[in-house]
C-alpha cells in the first residue's frame, strides 16, 4: 500500500487544513535515529499538546516550572493551583510560601548556592518549583542547570513522582529565563532542553506558545536531536 494514500480526516476536512492556512505551526520531523531504544535516554517534546490539559486529565504526577518570593499571579503555578479541583493552595499562598522560606534561607542558609526546589503538593500532583534567587528578576541558565541537579535527586527512586513535565522556561512572564547574569537575552530552546538533559533530566517538556511561530524550521520531538543535525552544522549534507 502506498503511504500517499493514507487518509488523515474523514470526509473533505483534509482540504481545508492546508498549512498556508495557520501561520502559527511548526513542522514536525521524525527523530528516529533506527538505533535500539533505551529507557531514560531522551527527553519528550509535547509538541501540539496542552500543558495544563494533560495535568487536569491526571497524566502527571509531578510537574516543574518556576515561582518567585514577588508575585506568581502571571505564572503557570498560580494556573494550576486555581485549575487543580484538589488544590488549598492560591497564587497568594504560593507567593507567601517562597516569601517565608526565601526569609529563612536569609537566617539559616544565605551562603547555600542557590537556586532552592520548592514543593506544592496539589493532592492530585506535585509541583516542584525552581525558587528565583532573592533579589534578581530572572532565572540563569546556570540556575536551571543547578534546579534540574536537585530535581534528579527528587526523583531519583520515586515513582510516586512519574511521569513528570516540565514547561520549558521561555516565554515566562513571571519567571524569566536569560543566558547569565550579563546577558539578558534568552536562550534557544535547544540550549534549554541541553541544560536539562545535562543535569540528568529525562521527562517531557512542554514548549512555550510563542514557539509556534516557526513555520519555516522542521523541529524534533525528542532530545538529545538526531546527530545527522550536528554533521549538517558542520558543512556536511
Amino acid at each position: 500500500m502506498n503511504d500517499a494514500t493514507v487518509r488523515l480526516y474523514d470526509d473533505q476536512a483534509g482540504a481545508l487544513l492546508s498549512p498556508d492556512s495557520f501561520p502559527d505551526r511548526v513542522s514536525l520531523l521524525p527523530s528516529g535515529s533506527g538505533t535500539e531504544p533505551r529507557p531514560g535516554d531522551r527527553i519528550r517534546i509535547m509538541w501540539g499538546q496542552n500543558m495544563l490539559s494533560d495535568i487536569l486529565d491526571g497524566r502527571y504526577r509531578a510537574v516543574i516550572c518556576g515561582v518567585n518570593d514577588e508575585d506568581n499571579a502571571r505564572g503557570v503555578i498560580a494556573q494550576l493551583v486555581n485549575l487543580v479541583n484538589t488544590s488549598q493552595w492560591s497564587a497568594g499562598a504560593v507567593t507567601s510560601y517562597a516569601q517565608m522560606f526565601q526569609n529563612a534561607l536569609d537566617i539559616h542558609a544565605s551562603r547555600d548556592r542557590e537556586p532552592y526546589i520548592l514543593k506544592y503538593d496539589l493532592d492530585s500532583v506535585l509541583i516542584l518549583a525552581l525558587l528565583r534567587p532573592k533579589g534578581r528578576e530572572s532565572l540563569t541558565l546556570t540556575d536551571l542547570a543547578r534546579g534540574f541537579t536537585t530535581i534528579k535527586k527528587m526523583l531519583l527512586g520515586r515513582p510516586d513522582r512519574r511521569p513528570v513535565c516540565s514547561v520549558s522556561f521561555l516565554g515566562a512572564k513571571s519567571n524569566k529565563l536569560v543566558t547569565d547574569e550579563h546577558n539578558e537575552t534568552e536562550p534557544s530552546f535547544e540550549t534549554v532542553l541541553r541544560t536539562m538533559y545535562s543535569a540528568g533530566y529525562r521527562g517531557d517538556v512542554y514548549p512555550a506558545p510563542q514557539m509556534w511561530g516557526h513555520a519555516d524550521k522542521g523541529v524534533f520531538s525528542t532530545y538529545p536531536f538526531p546527530e545527522a543535525l550536528d554533521r549538517m552544522r558542520g558543512g556536511s549534507s
